[in-house]
């Protein structure tokens, strides 16, 4: 549906080179990345708010690139909401209908009804100066919407809201999506790009470095920058053994004084490993298992994590030393987990994705 091919363009202090992607009808396609990459200027150009040196913008087949803001079937609603602040609740989402040319009677019907489906019915009468932020971004998407756009972007649209209604607009976000609306959303959040998108993008220094699904981008990262954006705490640099010689297909990668068992066909050479915390289990003591790499530490912390507690266990081998895992609540209490305490951590060679240098 929306295809974006070789788009280069640049500033005093960024430059584009090269963006690539394509949207499909229903996708939620995420560009994340840190601040400064350039995702905004992606989402200006494909508005036609910003005319890029080189590359194309296609919508349906069609090259929109030179055409012109109003005839782009495209609507985007930015982090900070952009009402017009002479206008009620009710002209703002009103607005785009009236350019439309729809009969009066028509507007109102059309208005009331995206008011009611964005929860900002009892808004109608204010002026956005006296909403509150998430109130403001409901009008803002309705706003959006009633132009029916053919792909709706969107620039951190949540980022500044409170837990609350960000949980409440995330829910809203998924609605639209559902309804067959396709969504560019901007994100440097990748919890956020993870619980919204179907297709993520992941942006470094004005370049996609790697696209594909939540899964693959997060237990599959493609390189260095990638695993440390996206999280991934327990990441050792060193060299994968060529091969031959090998046990059961397992090769051996070492990193200083740390000899690690891994699944990989590469030849071998530098590289990266990386294994998320949720693959790293832990254990009172030494214990029978498939897993090939079984190490005994002592806990060096325990914090809250978004989906569980964090434990971080020094296994003192040389300079790297802590190896993360990520467990529940109850197993904290069932295991005594504790600072100070001797354990023992685990994680298959399978778990392990080893990236080339």
């Amino acid at each position: 549906m929306l295809s974006v091919r070789q788009i280069c363009k640049a500033f005093s202090a960024l430059a584009l080179k090269d963006v690539s992607f394509e949207v499909g009808q229903g996708d939620y396609f995420v560009l994340l990345g840190a601040s400064g990459v350039g995702k905004s200027v992606v989402l200006e150009t494909i508005a036609g708010l910003v005319r890029p040196d080189a590359g194309w913008v296609f919508l349906d087949g069609r090259d929109i690139t030179d055409e012109k803001i109003q005839k782009r079937k495209i609507a985007l609603v930015f982090q900070g909401s952009a009402l017009f602040p002479n206008m009620t609740v009710y002209d703002n989402i009103a607005y785009p209908l009236r350019c439309g040319r729809l009969r009066n009677c028509e507007i109102r019907v059309r208005a009331a009804k995206l008011a009611e489906e964005f929860a900002v019915g009892h808004l109608l009468k204010r002026r956005p100066g006296t909403l509150s932020g998430g109130e403001s971004q409901r009008v803002s998407l309705a706003r959006a919407v009633a132009s029916e756009p053919r792909c709706l972007l969107l620039d951190e649209p949540i980022s500044s809201l409170d837990t609350k209604s960000r949980c409440e607009m995330r829910a809203l976000l998924r609605q639209i999506n559902a309804r067959g609306q396709a969504i560019i959303h901007v994100t440097h959040d990748y919890t956020e790009a993870v619980s919204l998108g179907t297709h993520i993008a992941v942006m470094e220094d004005g370049t996609i470095v790697q696209t594909g699904t939540a899964e693959a981008i997060f237990q599959r990262p493609r390189s260095e920058f990638v695993a440390r954006f996206v999280g991934i705490r327990n990441f050792f640099k060193g060299r994968l053994d060529e091969a031959r010689g090998c046990r059961a297909g397992a090769r051996r990668f070492t990193s200083g004084g740390l000899a690690l068992w891994v699944l990989s066909d590469s030849p071998g050479g530098d590289g990266f490993v990386c294994v998320r915390s949720e693959d790293v289990t832990i254990s009172s003591s030494a214990s029978q298992t498939s897993a090939r790499n079984n190490f005994e530490g002592t806990i060096l912390d325990i914090a809250p994590a978004g989906a569980g507690v964090e434990i971080i266990v020094d296994i003192g081998i040389g300079a790297q030393t802590e190896i993360a895992a990520l467990v529940t609540s109850e197993s904290v209490k069932m295991l005594y987990l504790r600072r100070g305490k001797k354990v023992w951590v685990s994680f298959k060679a399978s778990a392990i994705k080893y990236v080339e240098k």
